[in-house]
């Protein structure tokens, strides 16, 4: 919205997570949307950034039991990132932006981070911190989280999208994120 583009980026991104168009394919169509946007954008995105409900009151219940909390995420290493600092996560995962003299190019950098690579990321992650495949847990809310949720002991839908609902192991629909805490005690 910052850019100029927010409708425009907002209607594909809602395909994708319906699953009606690819997520590369949307990705490399919303990020073209904002080639010749000011860097600026992004920090005062990030700068701004509102926390999903009993996200921080889940993390520091995880991490008194020692859990490891990671984002995989088809966003930007410019969020992730900085959330992953915020939070004090053990690792963050997310699409590169292309930047270049302070402007955004409308590029996207390496691969993309789509359903399979947020799967492949929750399998080297419980591979790297030696996490049995029974105590690995996804949450998502759309199509591209489907294949991460499924490689996971417990997938979660979180305030999701009817498709990511009905494939789901289990759902939350109502309270905040801090609602998962229940299913692990």
């Amino acid at each position: 919205a910052l850019a100029g583009v927010g409708e425009e980026v907002a209607a594909i991104t809602e395909q994708a997570m319906q699953g009606e168009l690819d997520f590369s394919q949307s990705l490399h169509q919303r990020v073209g949307k904002l080639a010749g946007a000011s860097e600026e954008v992004l920090a005062s995105v990030a700068k701004n950034i509102p926390l999903m409900e009993g996200l921080e009151t889940l993390i520091i219940e995880l991490k008194k039991h020692q859990w490891r909390i990671a984002i995989a995420s088809g966003g930007f290493t410019y969020f992730a990132d900085h959330l992953k600092t915020l939070l004090s996560l053990d690792a963050a995962v997310a699409n590169v932006l292309e930047i270049s003299n302070q402007t955004l190019t409308g590029k996207v950098l390496g691969n993309v981070i789509d359903a399979q690579a947020k799967a492949d990321c929750l399998a080297s992650l419980q591979k790297k911190f030696t996490i049995a495949p029974t105590q690995t847990v996804a949450m998502g809310d759309g199509a591209n989280d489907l294949v991460m949720m499924d490689a996971a002991h417990l997938g979660v839908a979180f305030r999701a999208k009817p498709l990511v609902l009905a494939k789901a192991d289990s759902c939350i629909t109502t309270k905040g994120l801090d609602c998962l805490l229940h299913w692990l005690a």
